[in-house]
């Protein structure tokens, strides 16, 4: 039985945050609000030309973001729990390592006009992994927007998660790295599922047997 009303799945590109959101929910009977990175029409020239189309990309999916989360404030009744696989605030972490610095005064003072109007979730569980192990996953995934992904600028985006959720404090976390870990396995999956069925308090590190290692 689900404790928290919403639980948001984060983590950088590749780390595996729609799979887990994807089963968490389906254990819960819960609403799923999934990241809709496929409708941004920029998102494919941000890869090819980064410094041209930043700007663009980062204000769509700001405003995506805000009408699925802010909708939340009359979600279906009938769902004891919304699972998310992003936190509002995700955006701003690609923007402060992808915009220059004008665009990113205009893009603060547009995100703080939003974010009053979105709920914070409840919980947040923050996937971990190396851009090495990024890399090889999101290769797996064969997107083809991602192939231009280099190791460089997953380095940056991991270390930009890092120093965000050092500093989170907004919700219960519950850090999960997932280098060794195996979350498409059913034993380590509920294994993980268990301990989010009991309350988390303030930063919380999750920690498998090895025998859950893949």
């Amino acid at each position: 039985m689900a404790i928290y009303k919403h639980i948001a799945v984060e983590g950088p590109i590749g780390v595996g945050k729609t799979s887990l959101a994807e089963r968490i929910a389906k254990e819960f009977g819960g609403k799923l609000v999934l990241e809709q990175f496929e409708e941004n029409p920029f998102l494919a020239d941000f890869y090819i030309d980064p410094a041209r189309h930043a700007f663009a990309t980062q204000i769509f999916f700001l405003l995506s973001r805000f009408k699925q989360l802010s909708d939340l404030n009359s979600a279906d009744l009938f769902h004891d729990v919304v699972i998310s696989d992003y936190v509002f605030d995700k955006d701003k972490i690609f923007a402060y390592i992808t915009l220059s610095e004008a665009e990113l005064r205009l893009y603060e003072e547009v995100e703080r006009n939003l974010e009053t109007d979105v709920p914070r979730p409840d919980l947040v569980i923050y996937l971990q992994a190396t851009p090495e192990v990024l890399i090889r996953r999101i290769k797996n995934r064969g997107r083809a927007y991602e192939k231009r992904i280099d190791e460089d600028y997953l380095d940056k985006l991991c270390q930009a998660y890092n120093y965000y959720f050092f500093n989170y404090d907004a919700s219960p976390l519950l850090v999960v790295n997932t280098e060794s870990l195996d979350l498409t396995r059913r034993d380590a999956f509920l294994t993980l599922y268990e301990r989010i069925c009991r309350p988390i308090f303030g930063t919380e590190y999750f920690s498998a047997n090895p025998s859950l290692w893949g």
